[in-house]
């Protein structure tokens, strides 16, 4: 089974005289194929300030360009799949649980 990753930004922190920005707020979850289970998890990341000539201007920069600074400022690749492996473990965990919680004597 298949599960699908939505990595979204929730917030954009930058300064306002030169509109950089240098930290990026988000969110990411998973869903099985079949919807029946999900789970997500936040974080935030810091980004080093661009090159001049490579810099996007606040008002222009996408969705899309902030996914792929903050995959690359927490690692890259190798890190996205950490967390999507992180991810697909708490899945399996709500399929087939391992552990519980509760009181032995309250039913």
């Amino acid at each position: 089974m298949a599960n699908t990753y939505t990595w979204k930004v929730g917030q954009c922190d930058r300064l306002l005289e030169t509109g950089v920005i240098s930290t990026l707020h988000y969110t990411v979850s998973v869903q099985t194929e079949d919807g029946a289970y999900s789970c997500g998890a936040y974080g935030s990341v810091g980004l080093e300030a661009p090159a001049a000539d490579t810099m996007i201007a606040y008002d222009s920069v996408t969705e899309a360009n902030c996914i792929e600074w903050l995959k690359a400022a927490i690692g890259g690749d190798e890190k996205v799949t950490e967390i999507q492996t992180a991810l697909d473990n708490q899945l399996t965990e709500k399929r087939t649980p391992t552990t519980g919680a509760g009181l032995p004597w309250s039913a």
